[in-house]
This record gives C-alpha cells, sequence and structure tokens, in this order.
C-alpha cells in the first residue's frame, strides 16, 4: 500500500477518532470523573492516542525514502498532534473541506473554504484550550474553577482583550493562554486578510466595469462620428 491509498482509507476513521477524544476529554474534564467512568475516559483517550500515533508511523514508513525527512519537517503539526493530545481534535478541521462543493465559483470556494476553517478552529481552539485550562486549575487556588469560568476565559483570551477578572496560576496554564492569543492573532490575521482580498476584488470587478462602460461609449462616439462624415461626404 502506498501512502495515498492508506491517507484516503484512514481519513474518516481518523476524524472519528478526533471526535472520540474530544468527547471522552470533555467528559472526563466537565464531569470531574473519578472512579470507573475516569478509567473508561482514560482508555478512550488512550486509545484514540495509540490510532494517531500508528496513523503517524505509518505514513512515515510509507513516504518515498529519499523524500521521508522532507516529509518529516513539512508534517511538524501531524507529530505535535502524536506528542500533545490536545492538539488531536484539530483534526476535526479536515470536515468543513466538504463544504465547499456548495461554493458556485473557484474565487468564492476558495474565500468560503477559509471562512469556514477559520471559523471552527476559532471554535475548537475556545473549547479545547476551556477544557485544558480547567483541567489544569482546577483543585489550585487559581478563581478558574468552573467549565463557564473557562469558557469566559477563552474568549476573552482568545480575543486579546485580557479583562484579567480570571487567569491562569499554573505553568501548564499560562503555557496554554500563550498558545491560545498566538492563535487568536493568528485566526484574526486569516479574517483581515480574506476581509481585505474581498475588498480588492470588489473594488477590481467595479474598475473593470467602467472601463468597459468606457469603452462601449467610445466606439458609440466613433460609429456616430462615422455616420457624419458619411453624411457629409455624400452632402458635398
Amino acid at each position: 500500500m502506498n501512502q495515498g491509498r492508506w491517507q484516503r482509507a484512514t481519513e474518516w476513521p481518523l476524524i472519528v477518532a478526533s471526535v472520540l477524544f474530544l468527547t471522552a476529554y470533555a467528559w472526563q474534564v466537565i464531569g470531574n470523573l473519578t472512579g470507573t467512568a475516569n478509567t473508561i475516559a482514560e482508555t478512550i483517550l488512550w486509545f484514540t492516542w495509540g490510532l494517531f500515533l500508528i496513523d503517524y508511523i505509518a505514513n512515515l514508513i510509507l513516504v518515498p525514502h529519499n523524500k521521508r525527512w522532507r516529509w518529516f519537517y513539512t508534517h511538524l503539526l501531524d507529530l505535535a498532534i502524536v506528542i500533545l493530545p490536545m492538539l488531536r481534535p484539530l483534526r476535526i478541521l479536515r470536515l468543513v473541506t466538504l463544504l465547499s462543493v456548495l461554493e458556485r465559483t473557484a474565487g468564492n470556494a476558495i474565500r468560503g473554504r477559509i471562512v469556514m476553517y477559520v471559523s471552527t478552529a476559532a471554535t475548537l481552539l475556545v473549547f479545547v484550550a476551556a477544557l485544558a485550562v480547567l483541567d489544569s486549575e482546577r483543585g489550585t487556588t487559581s478563581n478558574i474553577q468552573t467549565f463557564w469560568d473557562a469558557i469566559w476565559w477563552a474568549f476573552v483570551t482568545i480575543t486579546t482583550v485580557g479583562y484579567g477578572d480570571l487567569s491562569p496560576i499554573t505553568a501548564q496554564g499560562r503555557l496554554i493562554a500563550v498558545g491560545l492569543m498566538l492563535g487568536g492573532i493568528a485566526l484574526l490575521g486569516v479574517v483581515t486578510a480574506t476581509l481585505a482580498s474581498w475588498i480588492v476584488e470588489k473594488v477590481a470587478t467595479h474598475d473593470a466595469e467602467k472601463e468597459a462602460a468606457t469603452v462601449g461609449h467610445i466606439k458609440q462616439l466613433e460609429a456616430k462620428i462615422d455616420e457624419l462624415a458619411t453624411l457629409l461626404q455624400r452632402a458635398a
């Protein structure tokens, strides 16, 4: 089996594994599980981690030997997904590419896909960061002790507003905050670039229409001048 066939065969199983991971992790953190329920959640988390580890190793083996190093450093996100379990839900972003078939033109398809990616990424970042920071801060003297506090903190942080009413105190929580702030800045940059490209496209379209109208008027004037010249010649 080559790498392309492997990736096509594992695409949906990995997406299902991402959803399963996110569900189990949310259940574990929000429910503050103990006992049997926590064991079940941990088993699911380790199972999904194993699937992504197998996928990464398989891709690394199946890629041609002379391209293996290039594949490695161009797929560092896949490595991070294996090393950092919190990144696994980002696999769900592949789902939104299916929505591109609803777009009517190539430009709108690209822009619509970007909007869907940004919207989904922002939602996932807020939700996963809230879970992760609650998992880190619960049981400490931090004022982030409920899921709704964590959600509010995540929204404030990703938009870089930073009210300061809620803040992590653990090293892991602060590391999550840094990642969330960087993610928020990156998403804002994508939104700004997409809006700018839309404005430029609209202005270019308007200018093209005006230019076409001007050319049409010139041709009409030339036709009238030719008619007048013909009439003058006949009169002479």
